[in-house]
């Protein structure tokens, strides 16, 4: 009997353009071979431009979303995006916790690209205490890891960034993916912190306009292929190989005159 596809859900807000949030997830999901499911946290009125309007739903509407799905769909690893407020993050969090998935990939979205805030301020510490510690793996950029473990200043360097790491799993994060694509320089090196020590994924950066959605791609893509590989090195190592192949073939989409999406389907057409 062959194994069967596994099912990813994502609990994310909606992107109008279709570059990043429950869009950019899905694509990801289908283009990495899972089953794709969401949970809409948040409606986005933007575009490559920027973010206009943000809805939140109410969040028993979102606590009833997401118990729909896990009392009817076998859910093998969970992707979390943008949460939009406290009472959203406090919701979540309670519905994985009578659920209990078994992976838990949270992507800590607190602004877009353009600098619209997606979180609310007293959420962040909502984010940190109730979610955090259901988390397998967090994958937080450099300004967003300085937010939760509350330094001063976002990491500088390398050894920064391990620092912040380490402290975010001093909180309770089981693994940490400290991306460094706000480091700057010709490199984007990320450090990958787990029980297993701390592995340091480089990469020469990428210099393409279209880079809508890249984290939200980022951790989908590693929420599906927890489920196909046997660790998170492995997963991580594999995402990252997706994505840079996304961000090269972007220059192959016209969408919008702004900040544009990637091309999540690169492989096939």
């Amino acid at each position: 009997m062959s194994r069967a596809i596994p099912n990813v859900l994502t609990i994310a807000g909606s992107d109008s353009g279709g570059g990043a949030g429950i869009q950019a997830d899905l694509k990801t999901f289908s283009a990495l071979g899972v089953y794709g499911a969401s949970v809409v946290t948040a409606l986005t009125a933007q575009n490559t431009q920027g973010v206009r309007a943000v809805h939140a739903p109410d969040a028993a509407f979102v606590a009833a979303q997401l118990d729909a799905v896990f009392d009817d769909i076998r859910i093998d690893a969970v992707k979390i995006g943008m949460l939009a407020n406290a009472e959203i993050v406090r919701a979540v969090a309670a519905g994985l916790r009578r659920h209990r998935p078994v992976h838990i990939v949270l992507d800590t979205v607190m602004l877009s690209k353009n600098g619209h805030a997606l979180l609310a301020p007293d959420a962040v510490a909502a984010l940190r205490d109730e979610l955090l510690p259901l988390a397998s793996l967090i994958t937080p950029n450099l300004d967003e890891a300085a937010a939760l473990v509350g330094a001063d200043a976002p990491a500088a360097d390398e050894a920064a960034m391990r620092r912040h790491g380490d402290a975010l799993r001093a909180l309770g994060a089981r693994a940490v993916l400290m991306k460094g694509g706000h480091l700057g320089g010709d490199q984007s090196p990320d450090w990958l912190i787990d029980d297993t020590g701390a592995h340091r994924l480089g990469a020469a950066r990428i210099e393409v306009k279209q880079t809508h959605g890249t984290g939200c791609t980022l951790s989908a893509a590693i929420a599906a292929l927890i489920t196909q590989r046997t660790d998170w090195l492995g997963a991580v190592t594999d995402a990252k190989a997706y994505l840079v192949g996304a961000l090269r073939e972007s220059v192959r989409l016209q969408v919008g005159s702004g900040i544009g999406p990637l091309h999540h389907f690169h492989r096939w057409w």
